[in-house]
This record gives structure tokens, sequence and C-alpha cells, in this order.
């Protein structure tokens, strides 16, 4: 049992945590609570710990035979998790490596019948934000995530929470040239549509029953002109009231399932 917080595991684990650039280097990140842990792949773990508490639980016993596991301190699991009251199970994943290719492959590759609903996200800097939309992503049927390098950190503790498990199983990518990305994705018949308060079109008009992408900018600012250029269609969520616009997740959320609506009815 692991019983000092000095433990060379247990700081590691603190700095995968609390530092991007561990968790890069390493290529793994820290998943907390028993339903994360429970849905994480066997192959995917790199190490897990959990309290004499928790390993002394029949059912937690049960799933716990797939894995390798470290028991330690409730002190000592206290100071290596991220959240007020850890569930008294915590691992290291190993993170997925997805390519841009990847994406535009997916399930609407050719001959696949399925058709590309790609999330392309500038700059967004709110983890809870981007967990959110992962975790929509899955339950709107989108196919893929595309990034800039700007966007808050995938790995990163809170966006992990928030996607309840979705990050396990939606791909994504960083891409160094956004524009660059836009204009790929253009090349292989995705239609790019910009949510952007200069929409001629509510976002209810529009056809995305063919291969489409939806750019969602910044909580503060929005898309950047140049990057609201690269868009096929400018499209708007109409408010009533004194509202001007959504919040990013809720706007990204709100595209999503109307393409799911639209290409069940279709």
């Amino acid at each position: 049992m692991i019983n000092s917080t000095s433990n060379k595991q247990v700081k590691r684990v603190v700095n995968l945590r609390t530092r991007a650039k561990a968790r890069r280097e390493e290529g793994v990140y820290v998943v907390e609570g028993l339903r994360m842990c429970r849905e994480l792949p066997p192959g995917d773990v790199d190490s897990m710990f959990v309290t004499e508490g928790f390993a002394a639980n029949r059912e937690n016993k049960t799933w716990l035979s797939a894995y390798s596991y470290e028991t330690v301190t409730d002190i000592v699991m206290g100071v290596m998790a991220d959240t007020q009251t850890p569930q008294g199970v915590l691992a290291v994943a190993r993170q997925k490596k997805y390519t841009l290719d990847d994406i535009l492959k997916g399930p609407g590759s050719a001959g696949s019948g399925k058709r590309l609903a790609i999330m392309i996200l500038e700059t967004l800097q709110d983890p809870g934000n981007l967990g959110t939309i992962i975790r929509a992503s899955e339950g709107a049927g989108i196919t893929g995530i595309v990034m800039n390098r700007e966007t808050a950190d995938i790995y990163n503790p809170k966006v992990i929470r928030s996607t309840m498990g979705s990050i396990y199983r939606m791909p994504f990518v960083y891409v160094d040239d956004l524009k660059a990305a836009c204009g790929r994705m253009k090349g292989q018949g995705v239609r790019l549509f910009a949510a952007h308060l200069k929409g001629m079109n509510n976002y209810d008009q529009e056809d995305y029953t063919d291969n489409v992408g939806f750019l969602i900018g910044n909580e503060a600012g929005g898309l950047k002109a140049e990057t609201a250029d690269l868009a096929d269609c400018y499209i708007k969520i109409p408010m009533a009231g004194e509202v001007e616009s959504l919040n990013a997740a809720v706007a990204a959320s709100v595209l999503m399932f109307e393409v799911a609506r639209q290409r069940r009815n279709g």
C-alpha cells in the first residue's frame, strides 16, 4: 500500500493532473471516479490506484479483477485527485492518437453510406464547454472534432469529467493550421457552416444531410473574421427576448442535434 504523499508514483499523478506539458510529454492523462474508470478499456490503462475501502467493496472487486492496481490511503488519494470528494479510484490512461486523415475517413468514408459531421473549434478556452461539446457530439452522432492548438487541453481533468466517458469514443485532432485543415475538409466535400451573428438563415433552414462541418468560435470573441470567411454559409440561432447569443457549448449542441434530427428523418 502507498501511504506517503511523497511517493514517486503519487508525485507523478499530481504532475500529470496539473500540467498539460507533462501529459503531452508522457502521452497519458488522469481519469477519476467509478463511472469513468469502469468505462476505461483495460488496454488503455497505464496504472490504477484505489483506496482500501473501495477495493473491499464486492462489486468493485469484480470489475477490478480485469486490471492491475495499487492500493493507497484515503489521504494519498485526496492528494492525487482533482475532485473535492474522491470516489476512491483513479487511473492514468494512455492518450488516443488520431490524425485529420482519420477524421476525414471516419464513418463517412467512400462506400460506407454514412456521412461526416465534424465540429471545428477555434480557441475554446473553458474546459467545461469543451467537455460538454465532446459528450453532446457522441450523443448527436458527430463523427469527429477538429481543434486549433489554442483550444483548451482535451486531457484537462475538468474536460475529462465533463465528457462522462465520451472522450474514449469520440475521434478528435488538434491541427497547427485551422485554415489548411478546413481547406482539406472542403476538398473532401464537407460543406462548412459558421455559427455567426451575421447569418442570413436560421440554423434549421439549411440542409445538413450531406457531409458537413460547423465552425464554433471562442466564448468571448467568437470566430476570427478570417476563420468565419472559410465557411460556405453563415447560420444563426434566433433568439427571443434580449439575449444576443448562446454559450458556445449550448450553441454547438443545438446545431449538432439539428443534424441528428435531419438525418433521422432524411
